[in-house]
């Protein structure tokens, strides 16, 4: 074999997976198409934070008044923003370069299609085609902008998630279909931007994964902020015949046409599994994934596969951990199988949304006695003082047991507080004992113990 370890896919999933099998003593290679980082670091995770960064700055210079200071004739250069946000990729996807080449591990440029026996083509941008081969291969292709049958993407005025960071000139206007995570942070960008923002949601809430608590605050801050928000909604059609986009909406109030410059497709992703040799392999498929054993491997041996193209949460620290989990499973080592209970999620639009474990419904749903505990940052000392008062935590503990269950945030920088909870959760910390560990004051992370304390009928400061 040329490798012990050949990775399709230089995503969070894939990069991470040739790092650690390389610090495990295999030969490694990985094989990319596009970018070093996939999409996270090129398209995704990385430059969208950036674009955040960007309208916040903007919102925090159009209300310097209320900080006290004065800022006059203040504007923004939609141009430098997404330049900017394309630098920060680039440096990222450059840093990914130099990981390969720290761990000796060799970058194959091309398109990926897996054989029999161990083997993957890998036909490169000359077209010319060069087998290699490996005693485990990993795929870890990722995903892609799911597109709906009455919503196809055209690039240009029906766009998924790719073009909204990178479109040449801002929009007045624009319709986000689909309010997960992708929806809301593009949502909030181009609303602190100054464009005109209706989002549109399917189902009874926006940001539906998440607690109907959180749901309810998000849309309420949405809202003040000046979005139009249409929840139990439907596109049923869009006319890009024109200069710009009527968009059909069905509502529970009936149907209404909503005019808008560009149409934003948010509805989630879809795995790329296609034209990759899955099906000349003989590697099984389920619902649009790979499917595999807690440890990745596939139902053909030295076949494994990993991150958004495999069941489980599409996030990319999901995939860094199957990743590794997978390449010390395959160095013979023992790794414990990852718990999808206990994996955190965060919303990087503002009011910042973060969680992990059960919400309120699905514990009660689980047969769990309940307590639960909210605290708002409005009674919260630094939330006052930075003027980020929205938003709350609130806890769910097992009455019986103390088991910490869940917890639910949404505030300012409450994506840095969660981790908390994810260490209490593996280390089975109690309520009394989150109650007990004394927080530093004053910080949003006090919230935290508050909530744990009004759960237990011993909150202080409310």
């Amino acid at each position: 074999m040329d490798f012990d370890v050949i990775v399709l896919g230089s995503g969070p999933g894939g990069y991470v997976a040739a790092i650690r099998a390389a610090q495990l003593g295999q030969k490694t290679a990985i094989v990319e198409r596009e970018s070093l980082g996939g999409i996270c670091l090129n398209w995704g995770c990385i430059p969208t934070k950036a674009l955040l960064k960007s309208a916040s700055v903007f919102e925090y210079m159009n209300h310097a008044a209320d900080y006290g200071l004065i800022a006059e004739g203040v504007d923004k250069d939609f141009g430098a923003v997404i330049g900017r946000s394309r630098n920060v990729a680039d440096g990222m996807s450059k840093g990914i370069q130099f990981l390969m080449k720290k761990n000796k591990i060799e970058v194959i440029m091309g398109e990926g299609t897996l054989k029999p026996g161990k083997k993957l083509d890998v036909k490169s941008s000359d077209g010319k085609v060069k087998e290699y081969s490996a005693s485990n291969i990993i795929i870890a292709t990722g995903a892609r902008s799911r597109e709906l049958p009455n919503l196809k993407q055209d690039g240009k005025k029906i766009i998924g998630y790719r073009q909204a960071m990178n479109l040449p000139e801002q929009p007045k206007s624009i319709v986000v279909v689909g309010s997960g995570a992708i929806g809301v942070e593009f949502a909030y960008f181009y609303n602190a931007m100054g464009t005109k923002v209706t989002v549109v949601e399917y189902l009874p809430g926006i940001v539906p994964v998440e607690d109907a608590d959180v749901s309810k605050q998000l849309e309420r801050s949405f809202k003040k902020s000046g979005m139009t928000i249409k929840t139990s909604s439907e596109v049923t059609n869009v006319d890009t015949s024109g200069d710009g986009c009527k968009v059909t909406i069905k509502t529970k109030k009936g149907e209404e046409v909503i005019e808008c410059d560009i149409v934003l497709s948010a509805v989630g992703v879809q795995a790329n599994i296609e034209n990759i040799g899955l099906e000349a392999v003989g590697i099984k498929t389920e619902k649009g994934k790979i499917s595999t054993d807690e440890f990745y491997k596939t139902n053909i041996d030295g076949y494994f596969a990993i991150g958004d193209c495999v069941a489980g949460q599409a996030l990319a620290h999901v995939a860094s951990a199957e990743g590794i989990i997978c390449v010390e499973q395959i160095a013979g080592h023992h790794p414990e199988p990852l718990d999808y209970g206990n994996i955190p999620g965060c919303t990087y639009c503002v009011p910042e949304i973060s969680s992990v474990g059960m919400t309120e419904q699905q514990a009660k749903d689980a047969g769990h006695d309940i307590k639960v505990g909210k605290f708002p940052f409005s009674a919260s000392g630094k939330a006052k003082a930075s003027g980020h008062s929205d938003g709350f935590v609130k806890v769910i503990y097992d009455a019986k047991y103390g088991e910490f269950l869940g917890c639910h945030m949404i505030g300012s920088n409450v994506t840095e507080l969660i981790a908390e909870i994810v260490v209490a959760r593996k280390l089975e910390t109690t309520g009394m004992e989150i109650l007990k560990a004394v927080h530093p004051h004053p910080t949003m992370s006090e919230a935290i113990m508050e909530a744990t304390a009004a759960a237990y009928d011993e909150v202080i400061h409310l």
